[in-house]
């Protein structure tokens, strides 16, 4: 199944010494837009999208700690420290 790509001719209005564009009700409704948005800069243009709750989900999560180039050559000397064997109050 093919996504349909929808398109509308939106003109820029001046807003002082900018410009800006008018979203119609329906399509901020549709896509949850309220007080603010993220533009995203994309080679092809922008993109607006609704800014996300900035907790991440567990699988969200593993994946960005999957994308970092971690060096863990130290854990295996971290790890005989010796310091699970310590008990307080010994």
């Amino acid at each position: 199944m093919e996504k349909q790509i929808r398109t509308k001719d939106i003109k820029l209005i001046p807003i002082g010494n900018s410009k800006g564009i008018r979203l119609p009700k329906n399509i901020l409704q549709k896509y949850g837009f309220s007080e603010s948005v993220v533009l995203e800069e994309k080679e092809e243009g922008v993109l607006l999208h609704r800014k996300e709750d900035s907790k991440l989900t567990w699988e969200e999560t593993f994946k960005a700690m999957s994308e970092e180039k971690e060096n863990w050559d130290d854990l295996d000397i971290t790890l005989m420290d010796g310091l699970e064997d310590e008990h307080p109050g010994s």
